[in-house]
Parts: C-alpha cells; sequence; structure tokens
C-alpha cells in the first residue's frame, strides 16, 4: 500500500469511527512529536470543519511547541494552548510523591502529566460531542509504552497498527516539518527524556521484531519482559466471576 493509500485510508477510517456514534468531530493532543503531528494531519483531513488540536504545555520545553505550532501554521490546524503548569504545580504540592524512591517519583509525575492531558481533552471533547484521537502507534501500544488512563485514555486509534517507521514513512508524504520527523523520540515528561533510552531499544529493533519475529536474544527477552510486563495496560480491568 502507497503512502497516500495509507493516508487515504486512515482518513476515512477516522471519518466513519467518529460519525457512527453520532459525533461530530475531533480532537487531539498536539505535542510537537512526530505521532501526533501526523495524528492531527489526518484529523484535519477527515474534519476540516470539526476538529481542533490542543497544545498542553506542562514545564515543556520551548522546541516540544514550536514544533507543535509549526505544524499548526503550516496546515492551518485549529487549535487551543491550555497551559498546566499551575494545575501540575498544585497537585504537586497535594500529593506524597516525594516521599518515595527519585525514580519512581519521576515517573510519577510523568503520569500525572499524561493523565491532566487526558482530562483536557475529554473537557471538551464532552462540550462538543467530539471524539478523542489518540497518537500511540504499534511499537509503543505493543510494549506498553504509554501511560495508563494517560496517553491511552482516548476514544480512537488510527495509528495503532501502524510501527514507528511505518509512522516516519506517513510523515514524510504528509509533509510534517523535516525537523520534527528527525528528532529523537520523546514524551517530553522530563528534561533530556527520550522514547529509546527510557526503553532500553530502538525503534529500529523493536519494529524489526514486531512485523518479522526477527532480534537478538537479549533485544528478544527485552521486548517479551515488556509486552508480558504491561498486559494489563492493553486490557479492559479484570471482573471477578462469583
Amino acid at each position: 500500500m502507497s503512502a497516500e493509500q495509507l493516508a487515504d485510508k486512515l482518513v476515512s477510517w477516522i471519518r466513519d469511527k467518529v460519525s457512527t456514534p453520532g459525533c461530530k468531530g475531533v480532537v487531539v493532543g498536539m505535542s510537537g512529536g512526530l505521532d501526533s503531528s501526523v495524528a492531527a494531519v489526518l484529523c484535519y483531513r477527515a474534519f476540516p470543519q470539526s476538529m481542533f488540536g490542543v497544545l498542553m504545555p506542562c514545564h515543556s520545553s520551548r522546541e516540544d511547541e514550536e514544533h507543535a505550532l509549526a505544524v499548526v501554521s503550516k496546515f492551518s490546524i485549529p487549535t487551543k494552548t491550555v497551559a498546566l503548569d499551575t494545575v501540575f504545580d498544585t497537585l504537586l504540592k497535594a500529593l506524597p510523591v516525594e516521599t518515595v524512591e527519585p525514580n519512581v517519583s519521576r515517573l510519577a509525575k510523568a503520569n500525572l502529566k499524561a493523565r491532566l492531558r487526558m482530562l483536557t481533552l475529554y473537557c471538551f471533547a464532552n462540550q462538543l460531542k467530539y471524539m478523542v484521537v489518540g497518537a500511540g502507534n504499534r511499537s509503543e501500544l505493543s510494549v506498553g509504552y504509554f501511560t495508563k488512563y494517560g496517553d491511552s485514555g482516548v476514544d480512537i486509534l488510527p495509528l495503532g497498527g501502524l510501527v514507528k517507521g511505518e509512522v516516519r514513512g506517513l510523515a514524510t508524504f504528509l509533509g510534517i516539518p523535516q525537523e520534527i520527523i528527525n528528532k529523537p523520540p520523546s514524551a517530553g515528561l522530563w528534561q533530556g527524556q527520550t522514547d529509546e533510552g527510557e526503553m532500553g531499544l530502538s525503534y529500529e529493533e523493536l519494529d524489526r521484531y514486531l512485523v518479522t519475529g526477527e532480534a537478538s536474544n537479549e533485544v528478544r527477552r527485552r521486548i517479551e519482559s515488556m509486552i508480558a510486563a504491561s498486559d494489563h495496560k492493553r486490557l479492559p480491568p479484570p471482573v471477578a466471576s462469583l
């Protein structure tokens, strides 16, 4: 399937999934990263009159904001900005996250940012009868590289069947700015954080395993361990049988 055919198929899929339950449009968070930029452009193609992107800075890097605005400007995507810095700081004062081990505390804070963004997107969606569109891809979903009830708290995932390399190819076709395509993937959750550094493997290695099943023994063990440990993140909450 060509990139053009893939884009058209995904746009049609978004329209169908949103229109079938009677929703009126879509809202998508724009982080300045590759996946959210691709998702936003596809959404705009699907619903040019009834979608908008939301920028939700929360002690975020200036570069990420500039990249998000570059996509907004190039594709004329309607947007709203909701600064979450103060809300985040207020919650940190009320929560005991500093009383645990430093790495655990850092992760708890990062997940809090993702969950605040989920709340923000659903506030807009509920008011407008829109759907929340997520930007998760197959690579991240497979190994649980997402925040439960955070960036996974969405209604539809148009990129969920594409590995990272396929999303990158689609971004090139759509005309996403090259600096976004080239920069190291990062959720921007803390200074210097990168996806590959946090996962302990490259997207190239992960994509190869998911598509072909091929990997070194070390990489295979790493991936299979991540898949097993994150099963609960991909499934609905278990219900006890009585």
